[in-house]
């Protein structure tokens, strides 16, 4: 990967290929939930069909995690989903909510906004929303979510202190966040750095736990709470794609730690006075 061009057009187009695909297809090929482990895509998500507001259809199961089931969304909240790909989250949060409040979609894949504008109509849900965009630049204006939500999407953006100074912007003053990424807390073989695959899987995108904490605080959050973690498992049968046999037991060894996280934050009210300090 040379550029943030390029690895935002190869995100692109890996996702573009999803969106297109049906369920079935999607499943069976593994870049969803299939019972093979031949992309990365399927070793990490996690169960929503207990999740009021889940509809099967928008769920392709690409997520690392349930932010919205620790979201602390509000009746008439306005809430913003980043990557939110067929509108799995955004129909959780939407169910939240409720009728008097309002979700916002945002992901850069032309096929997923189409095909979760798709699923918005069929449902009848005239409060969701969702626009083509980059999470790096969003098209939304200041101020105006209660609540953000992402699901193993900011991983994948070359500008990670850019994009946490969006949300950061977007949010209203009080306003949180809940998001589900991967992080590690060792370092990576160079083929899986350097794979396609492996980065939009999420994991060859990955950066080091505390890092990403920090690129977080240093947005401004406050309030900065660890909701849940857990251990991502690659398995052999993948590594292999990408390493030898020794290589897979030097990388076994050395325990590389790869975790899903999801992470809590809050924008709080910058002031200084006789009432606030």
């Amino acid at each position: 990967m040379n550029t943030n061009e390029e690895i935002k057009e190869m995100v692109k187009q890996k996702y573009s290929e999803i969106a297109l695909q049906d369920q079935e297809t999607n499943a069976s090929s593994c870049c969803g939930s299939g019972g093979c482990s031949t992309e990365v895509y399927n070793i990490m998500n996690d169960e929503y069909s207990h999740l009021d507001g889940y509809n099967p259809e928008a769920d392709l199961k690409l997520g690392c995690g349930l932010p919205t089931e620790f979201a602390k969304i509000k009746l008439g909240d306005v809430v913003v989903d980043l990557g939110s790909g067929a509108g799995n989250d955004c129909f959780v949060a939407r169910h939240e909510t409720g009728e008097n409040g309002k979700v916002i979609g945002i992901d850069f894949t032309e096929a997923m906004i189409e095909k979760a504008r798709t699923n918005a109509e069929r449902l009848g849900f005239n409060n969701v929303e969702f626009r083509l965009g980059d999470i790096e630049k969003l098209p939304i204006t200041a101020n105006v979510a209660d609540v953000v939500v992402s699901n193993c999407v900011m991983n994948l953006v070359p500008d990670k202190p850019k994009a946490f100074s969006e949300v950061y912007r977007v949010l209203k003053t009080g306003g949180h966040f809940s998001i589900s990424d991967i992080v590690l807390t060792g370092e990576l073989p160079e083929k899986i750095k350097n794979a396609a695959e492996m980065y939009a899987g999420c994991v060859a995108s990955a950066i080091q736990k505390e890092d990403y904490l920090q690129i977080i605080k240093a947005a401004g959050f406050k309030n900065l709470v660890l909701q849940k973690e857990k251990p991502i498992i690659i398995p052999t049968d993948i590594l292999k794609d990408y390493l030898n046999e020794e290589e897979i037991k030097t990388y076994n060894a050395n325990k590389t730690s790869i975790f899903s996280i999801t992470v809590y934050a809050e924008k709080e009210e910058n002031c200084c006075g006789p009432t606030c300090c």
